[in-house]
């Protein structure tokens, strides 16, 4: 891991202790974290952070600073519900903690929805 994935993977683990069913994965380049066995947020190599989020705030979501449409591979858009937020972005434990607290509700709505 990168320093900056490191550091962003250690404030991560610290913010998702007292979740339940949590556990890490790696996956589209970076360390995952996993909420119900669903992807909750990613930590990317250069420290940015891959993050799930419903599909219908997507739009006003990409408005926030650090914010842009989720890509796999130069010009492969994944697509409403995937945003990627700049390191910077997430550098505050304001910022950090609003796009996990934005991807774990998304999280335990579609946890619902399949009951």
């Amino acid at each position: 891991m990168t320093a900056p994935q490191s550091a962003l993977v250690a404030r991560l683990r610290d913010l998702l202790a007292g979740e339940p069913s949590t556990r890490e994965v790696a996956m589209f380049g970076g360390r995952a974290f996993m909420v119900d066995e669903k992807m909750v947020v990613s930590a990317l190599k250069d420290g940015d952070l891959l993050v799930r989020v419903p599909a219908a705030r997507h739009d006003e979501l990409l408005a926030r600073p650090g914010a842009e449409q989720a890509e796999m591979g130069a010009g492969r858009s994944m697509g409403p519900g995937w945003i990627s937020v700049s390191a910077r972005a997430v550098g505050t434990a304001d910022g950090l903690s609003f796009w996990l607290d934005v991807a774990l509700a998304h999280n335990r709505a579609a946890a619902r929805g399949r009951r």
